[in-house]
């Protein structure tokens, strides 16, 4: 008995006759998180976690139709049941369960195992068939504890300081920038970039309590941040506006940063391995919780990952998705050129 399609609209509930994050307009769109590749614009109805609700209506519309449920809440849909469950990957992130006819199926959606002392951490689900993401899907990728990644952030900062220098890190407005913002909270102020005010506005209206942050326009006064800490998109990257930061030390925050060469081609003055996905040992622990007996791998190193799988005798299907960080980066820009000339 299937459960889920998938389509050239995204992935195709049967018996639910609804959509998980679908990139096309369709009628009912169940919304794992916030991010643009996993939230569109168009759909009818949306059904999302509750702290996800503000953002969408931030990112998409306002006027849009969506409705929401907590962790653990279910919800009928033509016969199938539908919950939301901790994925970890940033505020409100869900795995989608749906069960039918006693056949469970879990979509993960983006996730992540290791605690970062924000998210609400993963949760893992029993299951028959697991759709998981495999972003970092390379044994090269493991990342460090939150301890440690946050003693690198604060040694940096100081040196930082100590050199009257302005620490600049970049990281997107969704996630990213609230983790980032959590790892520096205690140090010093901390400046955030309009597109990332808005963002936290949003989050906060929620409910969720996230550290403060001074929202930092295009009028800002030099001597208002000089040695202090600042959050931007990565799109502002060699812009005027950070041309304009007295004496900036750069630095990029993200998985990719594992690799030593995209240090030199972001051209920043530091990287640190700050991811909000799984590494190569938490796919494997996520996939192995879940005792599922079929696993489809999306977006990211599907391939290696579903063929490795397989090999430790997981049965494994690798599936072609709309997913990954060319949608984020598309929006994050336009949002930012709208901040930015606003």
């Amino acid at each position: 008995m299937k459960i889920v399609r998938f389509t050239k609209k995204g992935i195709y509930c049967i018996p639910g006759k609804f959509y998980i994050d679908p990139w096309y307009p369709v009628d009912y769109a169940v919304i794992s998180h916030g991010h643009a590749d996993h939230a569109r614009w168009g759909m009818k109805h949306y059904l999302c976690h509750t702290h996800t609700k503000n953002i969408l209506k931030h990112r998409i519309s306002p006027d849009i139709s969506v409705e929401t449920l907590n962790y653990n809440e279910s919800k009928t849909i033509n016969g199938v049941k539908v919950s939301f469950h901790p994925a970890g990957h940033i505020i409100g992130s869900s795995q989608v369960r749906l069960e039918y006819k006693g056949k469970v199926v879990v979509f993960s959606g983006d996730y992540k195992i290791k605690e970062d002392n924000l998210t609400i951490p993963f949760e893992p689900i029993t299951c028959h068939e697991f759709i998981t993401e495999s972003t970092f899907g390379l044994p090269i990728y493991k990342w460090q504890t939150e301890a440690a990644i946050q003693s690198q952030i604060h040694n940096w900062v100081a040196k930082n300081k100590a050199n009257n220098r302005t620490s600049v890190f970049f990281g997107y407005s969704l996630g990213k920038s609230q983790r980032i913002m959590k790892l520096l909270e205690g140090l010093d102020e901390i400046y955030v970039h309009n597109a990332i005010h808005h963002i936290n506005t949003a989050i906060t209206a929620s409910g969720v309590k996230i550290p403060e942050t001074i929202r930092l326009d295009g009028n800002f006064k030099k001597a208002d941040i000089q040695n202090k800490i600042i959050i931007m998109p990565p799109a502002l990257l060699g812009s005027k506006m950070l041309k304009r930061v007295p004496n900036a030390a750069t630095a990029i925050c993200s998985g990719w940063m594992q690799i030593r060469g995209n240090r030199r081609w972001r051209g920043v003055d530091a990287g640190f391995v700050v991811s909000d996905h799984a590494d190569w040992d938490g796919l494997l622990k996520a996939v192995k919780a879940t005792n599922a007996e079929k696993v489809y791998v999306t977006h990211g190193s599907q391939a290696i990952f579903s063929r490795y799988l397989n090999e430790i005798g997981i049965e494994s299907e690798e599936v072609i998705t709309e997913y990954g960080n060319d949608q984020i980066e598309s929006e994050e820009k336009q949002i930012v050129t709208q901040e930015t000339t606003s």
